[in-house]
Order: C-alpha cells, then sequence, then structure tokens
C-alpha cells in the first residue's frame, strides 16, 4: 500500500537500512499461508519461462500470457459519471450474480486518493459520504472476455482508501487509512471508517459509515466465515504503532447491512508482548491472548491506540497491513519494523496467525536478507492466493516493478513487469502494483498499476 508521501516510503525506509540491492526474503512455516484453501492441494508451480517484452510498452509477461486494459485513470467511466480517478489500490473480484446476463465477474477497486489527490472519485447522489472527499470504489462488470460491459461509481466522498476485504455474502468492505476529522483538509465529515460495497448494486449499500467497527487509520480486514467475527488491522505511521482488532457483530452473517446494527470492537493484547516486533523466532506462540474492549471506538478525543486500556496495557505493532482468513484461523502481516521509528526490534516484515479456538497466536513466517525465499525485487506489498497453489506478491520498490509468483516450495519467478510510465528518461519511475486478485473460476488474473492507475486482466495457462 503507498504510503502518505514519497519521504516515507518503504523503498526509502529499506535503503537507510542497508536492505535495498539484497532482496527481501522469508522463513518459515511457508504451507501455514495455504492452510484451509484451494492452493493446499497443489505444490505450486516453477514458474512460466521468461517475461517476454511488450510490443506496446505496457506489461511483459511470460509467453503465451496475454493482458487487456480494462481501465485506465482520466479515460471517461462508461457511466458518463466523470473520469476513471487515479490511485488504484485494493481490488476483489466476485461472481456475476444473475443467472442469465452477461456479466460473469465484476471488480471492485479502490482509490487511495488523499485531500490532494489528482482525479478524485465522481460524486454521484445517494454514493457520496462527504463530498469533499476524493477517494472512494468504482466497480466494474465484465463478461466471459473480459470486456468491459459497465464502469461506474461504487463509492465516493472517502478518504484514502487503501485496502479492505471481502464478506462471505459477496460485499467488498473498504476501508479508509486516515484518522483525519471534519475540518481538516477541507471535509466536511470525520473520517477512518469502514463503509461497506455492493459490486452489483452500489445504491443498495449506500454510503454509510459503519462506526462501530471504529474509527482509526485502517488498512485490511478478514471477516471469520462461521462465527461472522471481523478481524481489522491498523497501518499508524508513527508511534504508537497500530492495533490487531476484532469486531463483534450484533447480526453476524446477516448479510448485506448487517454490519450497521452495530456490535463491539476489542483490540488485541498479548501478555507480556506490548510491541509485536520484539519476538524474531519462527514458530514462537502464545496462548490465552486477551480481546480488551475498546474505550472509544469513535476516537473523538483520543486515537485509540492513544486510550488507555487498563492494566497491562495493549499491544502494538508497526505496518499492520494484510489480512485474510484462512482454514481455521486469520492471518496478518506486519510489512516491517524499525527501532529507530521507535518499535522494539527491527524485522523485515512478519506474518502471524490467530486461531480464535484456542486464543492462541504464533509467528507464522519472518521476512529478512538471509533467509530461505528470495524474491529477486524489493518491498513486497499486495498478496493473494493463487487458485494453481503459490502466491502471488506485488513489488514497491525501484526501478521496474514485478508481479512475483512465490510457489510453496519457496520457488520466486516472475509473473509481469511493469513499463516506465512516470517520471523522465534521466530520472525513469515505474508505478507499483496493487490489488492483485483472480476471478472466481481462477482462469484470470487482476491486477492494478497504482500510478498512472490501469486495471489489467491476464489470461494464460494457468492450470499448465
Amino acid at each position: 500500500m503507498s504510503m502518505p508521501s514519497r519521504d516515507t516510503s518503504r523503498r526509502q525506509v529499506l535503503a537507510r537500512t542497508g536492505a535495498l540491492g539484497a532482496g527481501i526474503a522469508f522463513t518459515g512455516a511457508l504451507s501455514e499461508l495455504f492452510a484451509g484453501t484451494a492452493a493446499a492441494q497443489s505444490p505450486g508451480r516453477t514458474g512460466y519461462g521468461p517475461l517476454v517484452p511488450d510490443p506496446d510498452g505496457l506489461l511483459d509477461l511470460p509467453r503465451g500470457f496475454h493482458y487487456r486494459v480494462l481501465s485506465r485513470e482520466g479515460d471517461e467511466l462508461r457511466s458518463g459519471e466523470g473520469p476513471v480517478p487515479s490511485n488504484h489500490d485494493g481490488m476483489a473480484a466476485f461472481a456475476g450474480r444473475s443467472p442469465g446476463r452477461r456479466a460473469r465477474v465484476h471488480l471492485v477497486r479502490n482509490h487511495e486518493n488523499r485531500a490532494n489527490g489528482r482525479i478524485p472519485v465522481p460524486t454521484v447522489e445517494g454514493l457520496t459520504y462527504d463530498p469533499q472527499g476524493k477517494g472512494g470504489c468504482t466497480a466494474l462488470a465484465l463478461d466471459s472476455g473480459n470486456h468491459v460491459l459497465s464502469e461506474r461509481v461504487a463509492i465516493a466522498g472517502t478518504a484514502v482508501n487503501c485496502a479492505g476485504g471481502p464478506t462471505p455474502w459477496h460485499t467488498w468492505l473498504t476501508c479508509e487509512e486516515t484518522e483525519d476529522k471534519a475540518g481538516t483538509n477541507g471535509y466536511t465529515k470525520d473520517h477512518g471508517f469502514v463503509f461497506e460495497v455492493d459490486p452489483v448494486d452500489p445504491h443498495r449499500t449506500g454510503a454509510v459509515p459503519l462506526t462501530a467497527m471504529g474509527r482509526f487509520q485502517h488498512e485490511a480486514i478478514a471477516v471469520d466465515p462461521r462465527r461472522g467475527v471481523v478481524y481489522e488491522t491498523e497501518d499508524a505511521f508513527e508511534r504508537p504503532f497500530g492495533l490487531f482488532y476484532r469486531f463483534l457483530p450484533e447480526k453476524p452473517l446477516g448479510g448485506t447491512g448487517s454490519l450497521r446494527a452495530g456490535g463491539r470492537l476489542q483490540a488485541m493484547r498479548v501478555p507480556g508482548v506490548p510491541d509485536l516486533s520484539s519476538i524474531q523466532e519462527t514458530g514462537a506462540g502464545f496462548d490465552g491472548v486477551e480481546w480488551v474492549d475498546v474505550p472509544d471506538p469513535l476516537a473523538a478525543g483520543t486515537p485509540i491506540r492513544l486510550q488507555d486500556f487498563g492494566r497491562g496495557g495493549i499491544t502494538h505493532a508497526q505496518k499492520l497491513e494484510g489480512c485474510y482468513w484462512g482454514g481455521r484461523s486469520v492471518y496478518f502481516v506486519s510489512s516491517f519494523a524499525r527501532s529507530g521509528d521507535g518499535s522494539a526490534a527491527d524485522h523485515y516484515g512478519q506474518v502471524w496467525r490467530y486461531d480464535p479456538e484456542r486464543r492462541r497466536l504464533t509467528l507464522v513466517i519472518v521476512f529478512g536478507p538471509d533467509t530461505d525465499v528470495r524474491l529477486p525485487g524489493e518491498s513486497p506489498d499486495n498478496i493473494c492466493l493463487a487458485p494453481g497453489g503459490g502466491l502471488m506478491v506485488c513489488e514497491d520498490g525501484n526501478g521496474a516493478q514485478h508481479v512475483y509468483g512465490v510457489t510453496r516450495r519457496g520457488e520466486v519467478y516472475a509473473l509481469a513487469r511493469g513499463a516506465q510510465n512516470i517520471g523522465t528518461p534521466e530520472e525513469p519511475e515505474w508505478g507499483e502494483f496493487a490489488g492483485v486478485a483472480f476471478s472466481p473460476d481462477g482462469d484470470t488474473m487482476y491486477v492494478n498499476c497504482y500510478t498512472p492507475g490501469t486495471t489489467f486482466a491476464v489470461t494464460g495457462p494457468w492450470r499448465r
């Protein structure tokens, strides 16, 4: 996910620590990441061969793979509501719901626009939260050939829509990665909320903040499909760092709109561990994880991470980002920690697993420059599980940007490379990849270039 400014980007943090050029790697129980998924049934692939330069200069892919540009920022939305907004970020793909209709896949795409966003999400009556907010989501409907049937605003007037997550009832929860209140940056309403978006009928969900889920710098969510508990990560940029939350809804798994009924927001406390970065050993586990009620979920006077959680305090972590459900557990990512920023210790990334039945937290993966699996590039960001086995990892670093595949055996291969698209020949820059997701049938990979905002559909011999 992109940071607030170039000065605080991960690539510069890594440069200061000497990690650039060394590659990013990780060690640990890689198979843990695939527990309870279709990918667990396959050992993964070793790659699809070298990348072939794209004569059109947009996306290099292995031989046999092809892309279609679905949408580019600045072009006119098919709905006629205005131009395609900028800063394409988190995204999810949903199956078409209406038998007999042409729509095969519905995409919901975040636009991480801040107050100075280049092209705002157009305001639409009934879908706009704050007219001064430039972020939001757009929704695309695609046919079986990945032709765009429709493209329209799904929610507008939000801010810094970074990531989120799908629900079991096939809606998208889009997350605001900001704590700006009304009167800040020209906003007329408080921000820092989660909003629900119906990819097929956005007016059914509207632009209603799910206030009971908390007001903080949201990153991502994952829903327990059996209990309906929603887990949330907080990507706070300054110390004290973010928390890991769970939301206990009054009407769990109640379908679209059920989260509006309210519930209880809690933060995770690991007894004796005030900062997750202090744990460095893969496999380290902690029983008896506690969940403490958040005193003021709306953070009316004090940000949640600064509130008084009573005796024992609360557990913090720097750069809490990705979050997803696998098997019977929720997994969440701390993308890096730096003692120079105020963390208890340094690491290049962690993946944690929380088992709600056992109330046990386990450190599954540790990223680092001297471990088992090495990415040729740098700064891994968005990830998703590939239907044929393995991970797809979006790169956010210096130089040409890639989507890498990582097999369950730890082998790494390049799946896509973006072309230079911003900057100058003397100082070239490449837009990061984001929002990687697969169609429900696994035949198409969808991915965004963050800037200039471009959405691709990639097809090929995935099951080879």
